[in-house]
């Protein structure tokens, strides 16, 4: 070995045995000097402090802090001066190891290189009044030295430091604010530039309560904190800055950077946190209680990407403010009112949406722009979208959709109605309570178009073809514009309104009254006979998964069937051509009311068979279709207006049978089935008629007693003048009040009952003199006189034994005796007529 070598090796091990026993010297040192080193270690900590460290005992770690001289301190209380007050002690640590400087500590200086706090309690506080224990390490103030005294070296910087199973406690009741941390493990270094210091941390710690404001609650509650921090500080700005670093808050990876301006005494602060694929529930969990509560009241399945940035003051009351961004592509949005598959959008939170009304809850908005989904496989698509007031959220946006009108069927359910075909274009403007949905719903405005579609209102099997709707919803009515509905070959063209829609349908739907202004150039009655028919009954349930679908949308499907089949509505009726069986009117008019299984019709008025109609009336829907008419019927052409009616049920008297004008007014009630056709016997009531130029063609019962009576008169045509008549209706009897008929052939006076089954008995008086020429007879009375002059037949129509009318001899007629003065008289003033017959 060279000799220089040698000689190096030698200097050193002296230098390190002289640095050893030196090192052993100071330990003893310390060991038997222990209460001079804590005086001195006591002194130096106390003297920029306004309070009081006390330290139980020092114990001096033997090679723990080489090079320098490492003490461990027991039982270490740090109180402020108004400790007796509050009660807070701002450090209660059972173990605080300090490593100084052994040279300086030599000197009679203490210079603290390292701390480390074990099992220790950390409670920063501040009373209601904005006191502050941590105003023990306030600077006192600086008074002018005397030049001439001698500066010492001593330097309270520490390079290192650590903390080990410490409670940390910030409570400030002024401010509202209370954050509490179990730290298990702290540890740093901390390096003394010119202008400040920097620090590198290694932080892991359980956050038990992180509250900007005590009565919203906490962020990232039980949530353990485990991550790197670099920090600087700044002596002339006097800011801290916390560069972006990874730190994992419970199971999710955040960057997170922070700022904070320790001039002002309300310590202003941002922090920023930034994670990716995180699921909402989880960044929903991490926020404060009043938020995460409405939050909760979405989820979405896959994770998002979410940003948070936090500005605040320390000591100000009241929350921070808290601006959140996320973004979601082709996820799945469950919300209290569905599923929304395919979901994109970018959203913001921000707890000051309008500046100036403060930060909370009541000035909170959740923004969405560009929100694209499908909500039962329809697709729809809504710019913005803002729920406003997490207090009581409320939704609000334009939304926006085009889709097959059969893609409803799923959601309005398989009771009400069924789209085949069509193309709905929606553009509604919403607002929506989220919360209070149950009790406050939601209302729109703004438009839906559907055109071209096949529809079928299912509860009375009706189908409409090709048909189109324009619906305007105001803020209080609905519009119903530029419907064209086609059921067979009936087009109807219809504008509606409904007053008070929203309100009604969510509150009463059997109170929705809908007015309806219709036009149609022809109607074929035949083919709304199902308006007649009770609504249909329930579907079967189907399987379990149908069930669940059919209780989700029950109360939308209710609520719908409720005002289909319980809604009232106003019709008024203007139609070129109405068609029922063989009946044709031409411009007809009618209101009509459809209520709960009733339909009121006034005002009826239209032009058939050469005259008029016009009717009032009601129809009662059941098991049997009650109605009540009342009639009034103008110079109609009475063949074709009886072959209209199928001869109103008549079997013996029909359209072939008559000629002549009818006028008439009719008042009855009765039954009518589901088919539109009268019920058997259930007619009530009485018709009151006039027939002019009227004519009796080829009718039976009359020729039957003419081959006998008549053989030699023309009674295939019996012409006759006014004809007035009284019929009371009671089921399948028909009364004939006393009446009498004057025709070409002969003079009659009818009374009885003409029966529709069994049961016609009709008396007939019929003088066998021939009227012809009694038209030439000018005097009313004379003439009225003559009419029953000579034999009269006294006959009796009645049931025959195959079902037809039987003619006999009406064996109890009333006779009336005339004087024979009268009848002198009257013969006087007669001219004999021969009898040709």
């Amino acid at each position: 070995m060279p000799g220089w070598l040698k000689l190096t090796l030698k200097i050193a091990g002296a230098l390190v045995g002289l640095i050893i026993i030196l090192f052993i010297a100071l330990t003893v040192y310390v060991n038997n000097n222990k209460q001079k080193v804590l005086a001195m270690i006591t002194s130096e900590l106390n003297k920029n402090l306004n309070g009081t460290l006390t330290i139980g005992t020092i114990d001096p770690t033997l090679f723990k802090g080489f090079p320098g001289v490492s003490v461990e301190l027991k039982d270490v209380v740090l109180k402020d001066n108004r400790w007796a007050q509050h009660h807070h002690t701002l450090l209660t640590a059972k173990d605080l190891e300090v490593s100084v400087n052994a040279s300086a500590l030599l000197k009679g200086e203490v210079v603290i290189n390292k701390i480390d706090i074990n099992n220790a309690d950390i409670d920063l506080f501040t009373d209601s009044t904005g006191y502050s224990n941590a105003s023990i390490f306030k600077t006192k103030p600086k008074v002018e030295k005397d030049p001439t005294e001698k500066q010492t070296s001593s330097s309270t910087q520490i390079k290192r430091f650590s903390l080990n199973k410490v409670n940390f406690v910030v409570d400030d009741r002024h401010a509202y604010k209370l954050f509490k941390f179990a730290v298990n493990d702290i540890r740093g270094r901390l390096d003394y530039p010119a202008k400040g210091w920097n620090a590198g941390i290694d932080l892991n710690t359980m956050v038990n309560s992180f509250s900007f404001n005590t009565q919203k609650g906490s962020f990232m509650k039980n949530r353990l904190l485990k991550g790197h921090f670099d920090i600087s500080y700044a002596y002339d700005l006097q800011i801290i800055n916390v560069a972006p670093n990874n730190l994992n808050i419970g199971d999710d990876a955040f960057n997170v950077a922070a700022r904070f301006e320790l001039k002002k005494p309300e310590t202003p602060f941002i922090i920023n946190l930034k994670v990716n694929n995180i699921l909402w529930t989880s960044a929903a969990n991490l926020l404060a209680a009043n938020i995460t509560k409405s939050l909760k009241m979405f989820d979405l399945e896959k994770p998002i990407d979410v940003t948070c940035d936090l500005k605040g003051a320390l000591g100000v009351s009241g929350d921070p403010s808290i601006y959140v961004t996320a973004k979601a592509k082709n996820n799945v949005l469950k919300t209290q009112g569905g599923i929304i598959e395919n979901c994109s959008f970018n959203g913001t939170f921000s707890n000051n949406y309008i500046n100036g009304r403060g930060l909370g809850d009541e000035n909170s908005v959740i923004k969405l722009y560009h929100f694209n989904g499908s909500y039962k496989n329809i697709p729809f698509t809504i710019d913005t979208a803002f729920i406003n007031n997490l207090n009581t959220p409320v939704a609000t946006g334009i939304f926006r959709s085009r889709f097959p009108v059969s893609k409803l069927n799923p959601i309005i359910g398989d009771e009400s109605l069924k789209f085949t075909r069509g193309m709905a274009d929606l553009k509604l403007a919403y607002k929506a309570d989220i919360v209070n949905f149950k009790f406050t719903k939601p209302y729109v405005t703004g438009n839906v178009d559907i055109k071209n579609a096949d529809v079928t209102y299912l509860p009375r099997n009706l189908v409409f073809k090709n048909n189109s709707i324009a619906l305007k919803f105001t803020d209080k009515d609905l519009y119903i514009n530029n419907i064209r509905m086609q059921n067979g070959s009936s087009v109807v063209y219809m504008q509606g309104k409904v007053s008070n829609f929203l309100n009604l349908y969510y509150t009463a739907p059997e109170k929705i009254l809908i007015v309806w202004q219709i036009t149609s150039p022809q109607i074929r009655l035949g083919e709304f006979l199902g308006f007649l028919n009770n609504r249909g009954g329930q579907s079967s349930r189907g399987s379990s998964s149908k069930a669940m679908s059919r209780a989700a949308n029950a109360k939308m499907t209710h609520r719908l069937n409720t005002a289909f089949d319980k809604g009232q509505a106003e019709l008024h009726l203007r139609v070129a051509k109405v068609y029922y069986k063989k009946f044709l009117a031409t411009d007809a008019t009618a209101d009509i009311l459809l209520a709960d299984n009733s339909m009121k019709v006034r005002n009826v008025s239209l032009k058939s068979a050469g005259g008029s109609l016009k009717m009032s009336g009601l129809i009662l829907q059941g098991p049997m279709n009650n109605f009540a008419v009342s009639t009034t019927i103008s110079n109609v052409n009475t063949n074709t207006f009886f072959a209209s009616f199928n001869n109103f049920g008549l079997k013996d008297f029909t359209s072939d049978n008559l000629r002549g004008f009818l006028s008439a007014k009719v008042d009855i009630k009765g039954g009518i089935n589901n088919a539109g056709n009268l019920v058997p016997k259930s007619i009530r009531g009485t018709a009151v008629v006039n027939l002019k130029d009227g004519a009796l063609v080829n009718f039976s019962p009359i020729k039957s007693v003419g081959k006998f009576a008549f053989p030699f008169r023309d009674l295939d045509n019996i012409t006759f003048g006014d004809l007035k008549a009284r019929f009371d209706i009671n089921g399948d009897k028909i009364k004939i009040a006393p009446m009498q008929i004057n025709s070409s052939v002969l003079n009659m006076d009818v009374e009885g009952v003409y029966s529709l089954s069994q049961g016609t008995n009709i008396a007939l008086d019929v003088p066998l003199r021939n009227p012809k020429n009694d038209s030439k007879i000018a005097d009313d009375n004379k003439r009225n006189k003559k009419r029953m002059r000579g034999i009269v037949l006294h006959i009796l129509a009645t049931d025959g034994d195959d079902g037809k009318i039987k003619i006999k001899w009406n064996k109890n007629h009333k006779k009336t005796k005339t004087t024979d003065d009268e009848q002198k008289t009257d013969d006087s003033q007669q001219t004999p007529e021969p009898v040709q017959d």
